[in-house]
């Protein structure tokens, strides 16, 4: 069966059921069951149902919106609670404009540019792609010369940016600047620890990322089931989940869980819109959630990579290394072989990251396309499936 076969029989089981525990109801009250005809489309960022009722052979006609509203939604001015998180070579204004105007927050990232008028460039372009909100991010990572971050901090001031993502080390100077200029700010954070620092910073929003997550996964090795529980149960703000999620369902999940919405980055790399060769999209759509690898363990960096023939090689040398010296890992792990990774669309000429959650994207839909059915699922899901898993007992 088709994927759009499978979901329109979802959908037909979905309104076969609502028919079958309606007339269920009408029996038990002894009254005259309608007939109810469900149609869904988009309107305006929102998905809208038309229902024609048919109650004694009368004819009633009636349009709703169904959409999720979540802290994320009210204070971003974003109709589909799903963030596209920072991605270093990928963060541009193509991508991020294309998230936005599917209702979700794109993302600008800021390190992509070696100068801070390069983001500033950037932010105008994107500003005449979308006219809806969009965020910069702004990771702060060790290195021998560090860049001019408060720089960054303040192309984003000037150009009126008013909501930042953050992650990184050392981020209180950046943040606090922001805060000034009154910038909504989303810390991400591997560890309820580092949350509860970054909380007394003054963040608005905390990006907790379990250890599926692609890219810089923390020291703990602790999951988002764990984790996203814990941060229900000790945190002081709102929190979006990151790490693992690529559709409605685990939206969904995310929201039970406690989180106002959730940080895809892997999901968003593998879209129309991204800006990598097609190849590489290719590769993610053909692997399985076991294609990933953690590197720089040793150095107490550990990062999540796609598993391939240059990431084998640099886990061979830190495993088997006598001296512990980075130099013998640095030559694998260059940030110019990954960019060429996504020009040339060689999977293997250098490292690059991915998720877990690799294993779970099966397609390449527009931002547009993607963004509507995560919405899709998430509303069906928490509407139709949670409903029916609660039901009216008999007193005992």
């Amino acid at each position: 069966m088709s994927r759009s076969s499978a979901s329109r029989s979802r959908s037909s089981q979905s309104t076969a059921s609502w028919q079958d525990r309606l007339d269920e109801t009408c029996r038990e009250w002894q009254i005259a069951a309608p007939v109810f005809q469900i149609f869904s489309d988009r309107r305006g960022g929102r998905t809208a149902w038309s229902s024609r009722v048919t109650v004694h052979g009368a004819v009633h006609s009636a349009r709703f919106c169904m959409s999720l509203n979540t802290e994320l939604t009210r204070r971003l001015g974003i109709t589909v609670p799903v963030v596209q998180g920072g991605m270093q070579h990928v963060g541009y204004a193509e991508l991020a404009s294309a998230v936005s105007n599917a209702g979700g927050l794109g993302t600008l990232t800021a390190l992509i540019w070696p100068e801070p008028e390069g983001l500033r460039q950037e932010i105008r372009k994107c500003r005449k792609l979308t006219s809806r909100p969009f965020a910069v991010n702004i990771t702060l990572l060790p290195a021998l010369v560090p860049p001019d971050y408060a720089a960054y901090a303040q192309v984003v001031i000037d150009e009126g940016i008013k909501i930042v993502e953050t992650a990184g080390n050392s981020p209180g100077p950046v943040i606090k600047k922001l805060k000034k200029a009154g910038c909504i700010v989303l810390h991400k954070c591997t560890t309820i620890r580092h949350a509860q620092s970054a909380i007394k910073l003054g963040v608005d929003f905390l990006s907790i990322d379990g250890f599926e997550c692609a890219g810089h996964v923390g020291e703990s090795d602790i999951t988002n089931f764990i984790l996203l529980s814990k941060a229900r149960q000790t945190l002081s703000v709102p929190f979006i989940a990151s790490g693992g999620f690529a559709d409605g369902q685990s939206l969904a999940a995310a929201l039970c869980l406690g989180a106002c919405g959730v940080n895809m980055g892997t999901r968003f790399l593998c879209t129309v819109e991204s800006p990598i060769h097609r190849n590489i999209k290719d590769e993610i759509v053909r692997a399985q959630e076991t294609d990933t690898a953690l590197l720089m363990r040793r150095w107490r960096n550990t990062t999540r990579l796609y598993r391939n023939k240059v990431t084998e090689a640099a886990l061979k040398v830190e495993h088997e290394s006598t001296t512990g010296e980075f130099a013998e890992i640095a030559p694998y792990v260059s940030g110019k072989r990954g960019r060429e990774v996504f020009i040339n669309g060689d999977p293997d000429y250098g490292v690059w990251t991915a998720g877990q959650v690799i294993g779970l994207i099966h397609d390449i839909p527009t931002c547009a396309e993607l963004v509507e059915r995560i919405e899709r699922e998430a509303v069906d899901t928490l509407r139709d499936r949670l409903s029916t898993l609660v039901v009216r007992g008999s007193k005992l």
